[in-house]
């Protein structure tokens, strides 16, 4: 017994040091990568933030382009028929929208949704002007019938929807981070 005693003196102390380091080091490996997890989500967020941001301003620049005070004047060209302008109008508008793909993976499902919707509005805007005048016809009377469509239109024109719903989105993003 007194053996017994003896041993449970030394031991038992031992263990409960044991125990004690045991535990404390536990809290310190957990608290450390706690911190480390917490950093890398910050340095991540930092990152995602920046492609959102790079992405809402490719798409800006995109709707920009695809905006009819810009983009007819940019592909018209002297001698040009109607059917011409309006097949390169078309091909613009769809090979600028196939560029900026990619951009859908960092905007929300609205911003695309609009982005989308706003490059079909513009090709049929073109598509239907373009009916009502003679194909063989020179491009300068599609030219002039967008023009007056666009200085025509009652209220908002699509690209410019579109420019207000991707720049509100994107102040959320400046003001709220990775959250918004």
């Amino acid at each position: 017994m007194y053996t017994i005693l003896e041993i449970l003196k030394y031991t038992l102390p031992a263990i409960v040091v044991l125990i004690s380091s045991y535990l404390i080091v536990q809290k310190f490996l957990i608290t450390n990568l706690k911190r480390k997890q917490i950093a890398l989500l910050h340095e991540t967020q930092q990152v995602t933030i920046r492609m959102r941001l790079q992405a809402y301003e490719r798409l800006v620049l995109y709707i920009e382009r695809i905006h009819p005070r810009h983009l007819v004047p940019r592909v018209y060209q002297t001698g040009m028929t109607v059917s011409d302008l309006q097949q390169v109008l078309t091909f613009t508008i769809r090979s600028e929208f196939e560029h900026n793909l990619s951009q859908q993976l960092y905007v929300s499902r609205q911003v695309w949704e609009t982005v989308r919707s706003v490059k079909e509005q513009e090709i049929n805007m073109v598509n239907h002007i373009a009916k009502q005048l003679n194909a063989e016809g020179p491009a300068k009377e599609l030219h002039g019938r967008i023009v007056d469509y666009v200085l025509t239109v009652e209220g908002e024109l699509p690209t410019e929807v579109a420019l207000h719903i991707i720049n509100e989105e994107a102040k959320k993003v400046l003001s709220y981070g990775a959250e918004a």
